[in-house]
This record gives structure tokens, C-alpha cells and sequence, in this order.
């Protein structure tokens, strides 16, 4: 059901783009050491980007930096900012070239007088300082950004009104520079399977807030494979997936699709050439950044791109998946389709759509909206004969804006009803009634769907399967090395029939009768390494979801008491033996208390595909995973698995 697992923001506004080791002393109360450490891409890219008169000294994730970044995005909240500005009875902007404001959002009054009005105040304002303009209706947004973020190997990052106006003034900011995942993309995808397949893998497969709050580099020899519009759409939605930020690195087919829009840029006098000019496209190609190959990562994922299959995200939830021929053989109705918004309605999207509807007709009870992302992709789209192939086919066209994504305009979700969306949102209530279903799909998935009238996917993708698994590197591990931790230690029984306590105190209490300062040092994503007969005794469920609200994510033993192995089964969190590793793992680890955890720094590599764990430079086998073990585990536990089974 998942694949082998293992960002950039969605509407970032902040960007740092491109133009040593050191001795850093870690300390806090988990460990302290002495570390030769690098910095990672994100690290450097800050680095180039700090502001006037600050300290010279490498900047790691932590650290609160003041930066001078590149541009500042807004969009119809731009009226509110200059109302800050005014107040401010600031004179002029610091830099009028950091400033950018593209009005898309608001279509649902974008004819109304006082719309109008403040549209053309903001126009106004862009004219006297300078600023870039886009006019409703040529570019959303977050396209712009994103754009400008992949090809440009840059960070962007979400701002609100007051940040925007302290940069329009001082052109800086503040940032506190997040823990940095990278996730690893290797193999091909399969005919059939697309990006936006791979960041709902990514969303359904890793949904524990593994990436929360983290920027994300995206590395591997997949990426190459990968179209530029892909990498847009899975960039995209890594804000979706928990992220703050996420870069792609350059690569000659980064800048071939730079070079392209640059020289027709050119040709038709737009602002494009100027702001991103052929000197700049030569530096990238021709001076590459790479992380340091000491930098650290707070974890690694792994996503093999030949095992992803095409998924359906829903209903209502992102982090929600399903394969397309498991909720196809449920015939769920449609009732509206979308391909709008900045995620998946570029001129590739629109030409993958138009493959699949060129000479048939929308189901009759299916509505169908599609917008494109700029007036660029409309002028493509039409030259291709892509766009009027979707119209032929009964499609209803909207003008380029957020419109039916974020719940304004035409097309909106009534009561009852059912969408199917390429967008990259599909929360309750967010495109029109909180009484109507949404999921989210390709921009095949979506237009097959709706000329079939009920969720489905081309015919020749509904019998395609792979062998999927899961691959993760983690750095920091918990070691409680004892054998026979009983249900007592890890939750004493004087909690277990108070059936108010909350997932807070849970986590608060755990491993109490171990070690009373285990709460204290657990973070989110953490892996227990723990010795034989983990788990014995009572058969309390809250042994296994104490320690999964504390953060542990896995637990690797010698062996396990198989009632504990149900109970941690039934609430997602994962259990593999692996009594060779932990022979290792007791003769390097040995507390000089009888119980107490360690928490040491070392990299850990758990595939199971192949049922194998590595560490400390040696190679061990787990137990196996069968399927269903894998689908309670991505479905959060076995109620999220009865849900999934009964919501169609």
C-alpha cells in the first residue's frame, strides 16, 4: 500500500537565492560532543543571504539568523500591508526589487467596485516604488515563487503582513534556520505514475509529523527523471506533508528549462529576462552548490520512484492515501473535478488532462473546472490545442487564481457532494461545503474521473502494482538495553484504568518505572533499541501508545512478547526483531545503571524490503513485514484502517 519510503512551501514568500567545517560544541541533555561538521544546502544558501553586519561564523539549523532575502511575495493582502507601511509613515522601500505582489486570490469579487479599488491602489503603489506587478488573472503566485525557488536552487519560506512590511522598510528579516530532512529519490517512475503520485506516497506514507516544522532537500539519482513541472508540483506540496521549506538541486535539466523561458522571455519583452538573466543561468549551470558531505541531516528517507504506484489522497485529509485501482473498484461518485490552482495546472498537467478527454465527453452529472496557472501556460496550452481539447470535451473554464482551491468563486463543493481535485489542499469545508467529500489525485486521475462519473484512473493503470516498503535513516536513537521490560516499566499500572488521561500525559509518564527522566529526552521520531522479551506482561494497549505519543516511531528488540507486538500493530507503531543488532548494540552500549536509557547519535538504516537494518558499518536481518502490518501502520492503527475500509 505504500511505497518504499522513505519541499519548498506552498505559498512561501521569502526567498534566498543563490548567487567550513568547523568545531561545533553540541550540548544539551540528551548528549554533548565535539563534532567536525558541514553545513547542509539549506545552511549555505542562508549563509549567502545573512544580512549586513552579521557574524561570519557558519550558521547551522537553530540558529536565529537576520537575512536580506532576495524577494518578498504578496499577493491580494498586499492592501494590508501598505496600510502597515503607511503607519509606519515609512518614505520608500529599502530595495524596490525585493518586492513583488501578484493578485490572484480574490476572483470571487475581482468585479466588484471595491475590489477594484483596492486592486488598482496596489497597482498604483507597484507603479510609484517600482515594484514587480501581476495583475489578477496572469500568474498565481505561488507559481512565481516556485518557479523562481527550483530554478533558482533557493529557499522560500512563509511570511505574514508585519514580516513583509519590516523587509519592504529595512530589507531584511528574521528566520530561525529549521532542522533540514533530506530525502533521497532513486530509480525511475513507471510509465503511468507521476509526481504528484510520489508526494502523496510521501504525504500518505510518512504521516507522523516526520518532517514537521523541517526544511527538506531533495537528492538522488531519481531526480534526473523527473520533469521540471514534477518536481514543481512535489515541491509544492510538501508544505502539506509538514514542511517549512524544500529545495531541488540544479541540474542540467533545470537549467535547459531555465534557459527556455528565459530566451522566450526575451523574444516577447517580458519581465521574466530581467529577473532572472543568461549570466545567472551560466552561473548555475557551471558552478553548482552541493552540501558539505559532513553536513548533518536530522533524518534520511528514502523513496525508490520504481515502487510508487498512482495513489488517491482523501477523503478530507492529505496524509489519507489509497492505491487508484483499490478506490476505483469502489465506483465512488463524482460529482465535480478540478485541474486549477498552482500545484497541477501548468501546460504539462493540461496536456496530460487532454490526453485523456480528446474526443470524448464529461459524464453528464460531473462538473469539470480547470484554470490554468498563468496567462503563460494558457498561451502554450492553446498552441498546443490542449486547453481546447479540455473545453471540447465540456470542461468549464476558469481564469488563472486560486479560486475553487481556497473555497471562492465558481464550482464550489455543495452539501453531499464528492470532488475529485489536482489540487494541493482537500481539508473539510476548504473548497465549499464542510458537508462534501474532497480528494486529491493527478491530473489524469482527476480527468478520467470525471468522464467515467466516479473516481477511477485511465484503464490501463487500475491492475499495476509494485512491491513497496519503507527505508529510513535516523541519527538519534534511544537505548534501553535491558531485557525483559515489562509492561509496568514501560507504563505503570496505576495509570492504566484512568481512561481520562490524554496523549499529553501519556507520553509525560512513560517508561516512569524505567527511567523517570526518559520523557524528559524523548523527541518526535525517535527509534527504541531494546533487548529480549520486550513488553511482557499485561496485555494494557497503553504500553504501546504511551511510547508512540512520546515520539518513538520504531522499535527495533531482540524479541518482543507478541501480545505488546498486536497492541503496538493496532496503534501504528511499528515492532521488528533484530537479535543479532542488539547483541552489537548491548556490547557498545552498557549503562553503568541497571535502568537507564541512553540516547546516543549514530546513523541507523531500517529497509524493509529487504529485511535488513544497518549500523555501525555492519549489516543485520529484521523480522519481516507482511502487508497488512505495513497498512496498519500508514492507516495510524487499526481504527484508521477500519476507517479507510468503511468510508467509501
Amino acid at each position: 500500500m505504500a511505497s518504499r519510503f522513505c519541499s519548498f512551501q506552498e505559498t512561501g514568500t521569502v526567498l534566498c537565492k543563490l548567487t567550513p567545517s568547523h568545531i561545533y560544541n553540541l550540548h544539551n541533555k540528551r548528549f554533548m560532543a565535539t563534532i567536525t561538521r558541514g553545513q547542509n544546502l539549506v545552511e549555505k544558501i542562508v549563509q549567502k543571504h545573512l544580512a549586513e553586519n552579521s557574524s561570519s561564523d557558519p550558521v547551522f539549523s537553530g540558529d536565529f539568523v537576520s537575512v536580506s532575502p532576495a524577494y518578498v511575495m504578496t499577493h491580494d493582502n498586499t492592501a494590508a500591508v501598505m496600510q502597515k507601511y503607511h503607519d509606519l509613515h515609512v518614505k520608500k522601500l529599502h530595495n524596490p526589487s525585493q518586492a513583488v505582489f501578484t493578485l490572484d486570490h480574490n476572483f470571487r469579487l475581482v468585479h466588484t467596485e471595491k475590489n477594484m479599488k483596492k486592486y488598482r491602489s496596489i497597482e498604483q503603489f507597484a507603479s510609484s516604488h517600482g515594484v514587480t506587478f501581476y495583475p489578477a488573472g496572469a500568474v498565481l503566485h505561488a507559481r512565481s515563487i516556485l518557479s523562481t525557488q527550483l530554478t533558482s536552487l533557493a529557499v522560500g519560506t512563509p511570511i505574514v503582513r508585519t514580516d513583509a512590511c519590516s523587509i519592504w522598510a529595512t530589507g531584511q528579516t528574521w528566520w530561525q534556520i529549521p532542522r533540514v530532512a533530506k530525502v533521497i529519490l532513486e530509480g525511475t517512475l513507471r510509465p503511468g505514475v507521476t509526481g504528484k503520485d510520489v508526494i502523496i506516497t510521501l504525504c500518505g506514507g510518512f504521516n507522523n509529523d516526520e518532517v514537521l516544522n523541517h526544511a527538506i532537500e531533495f537528492v538522488g539519482t531519481g531526480i534526473s527523471s523527473l520533469s521540471v513541472d514534477e518536481r514543481l508540483t512535489i515541491a509544492n506540496m510538501t508544505t502539506e506533508w509538514g514542511a517549512l521549506a524544500g529545495i531541488f538541486p540544479v541540474d542540467e535539466r533545470l537549467t535547459d528549462w531555465f534557459t527556455k523561458r528565459h530566451d522566450a522571455s526575451k523574444r516577447k519583452e517580458t519581465s521574466y529576462c530581467r529577473r532572472i538573466t543568461s549570466s545567472e543561468i551560466k552561473s548555475l549551470r557551471e558552478n553548482p552548490l552541493y552540501p558539505d558531505v559532513n553536513a548533518r541531516y536530522a533524518k534520511v528517507l528514502t523513496l525508490d520512484l520504481s515502487t510508487v504506484e498512482p495513489h488517491v489522497s482523501g477523503p478530507n485529509d492529505v496524509k489519507t492515501m489509497h492505491r487508484l485501482c483499490d478506490i476505483a473498484a469502489k465506483r465512488l461518485r463524482v460529482d465535480k473535478a478540478y485541474l486549477v490552482s498552482c500545484v497541477n495546472s501548468r501546460a504539462e498537467d493540461i496536456a496530460r488532462a487532454a490526453k485523456i478527454v480528446r474526443n470524448k465527453r464529461i459524464a453528464q452529472n460531473v462538473e469539470f473546472y480547470v484554470a490554468p496557472a498563468s496567462s503563460e501556460v494558457l498561451e502554450e496550452s492553446q498552441q498546443t490545442g490542449d486547453w481546447q481539447a479540455l473545453i471540447d470535451a465540456g470542461a468549464i473554464p476558469l481564469p488563472s487564481g486560486c479560486g475553487p482551491c481556497i473555497g471562492l468563486g465558481k464550482g464550489l463543493l455543495q452539501d453531499g457532494e464528492v470532488g475529485i481535485s489536482a489540487t494541493n489542499r482537500n481539508f473539510r469545508g476548504r473548497m465549499g461545503s464542510r458537508h462534501a467529500e474532497a480528494y486529491l489525485a493527478s491530473p489524469e486521475v482527476v480527468a478520467a474521473s470525471a468522464i467515467a462519473g466516479f473516481i477511477t484512473g485511465p484503464e490501463e493503470w487500475l491492475s499495476k502494482s509494485s512491491s513497496q516498503s519503507l527505508r529510513i535513516t535516523q541519527q538519534l536513537q534511544v537505548v534501553c538495553a535491558n531485557d525483559n521490560i515489562n509492561t509496568d516499566g514501560i507504563y505503570p499500572g496505576k495509570y492504566t484504568y484512568q481512561e481520562d488521561i490524554t496523549p499529553d500525559i501519556q507520553a509525560k509518564v512513560v517508561m516512569e518505572n524505567y527511567d523517570e527522566t526518559f520523557s524528559t529526552k524523548v523527541r518526535a521520531g525517535d527509534i527504541l533499541l531494546t533487548g529480549y522479551n520486550f513488553g511482557t506482561g499485561s496485555s494494557r494497549e497503553q504500553a504501546a501508545t504511551a511510547l508512540k505519543h512520546a515520539g518513538i516511531t520504531l522499535v527495533l528488540c531482540g524479541s518482543v512478547n507478541e501480545t505488546y507486538k498486536r497492541n503496538a500493530l493496532n496503534n501504528g507503531l511499528l515492532v521488528l526483531e533484530t537479535p543479532s543488532l542488539l547483541n552489537d548494540v548491548k556490547s557498545k552500549f552498557t549503562s553503568t545503571e541497571e535502568t537507564r536509557a541512553l540516547f546516543t547519535l549514530t546513523d541507523i538504516t531500517i529497509d524493509i524490503a529487504s529485511g535488513q537494518v544497518q549500523w555501525g558499518g555492519n549489516t543485520y536481518s529484521c523480522s519481516s513485514v507482511g502487508r497488512i502490518a505495513q497498512e496498519l501502520v500508514l492507516a495510524g492503527g487499526l481504527e484508521g484502517w477500519v476507517r479507510n475500509h468503511i468510508n467509501f
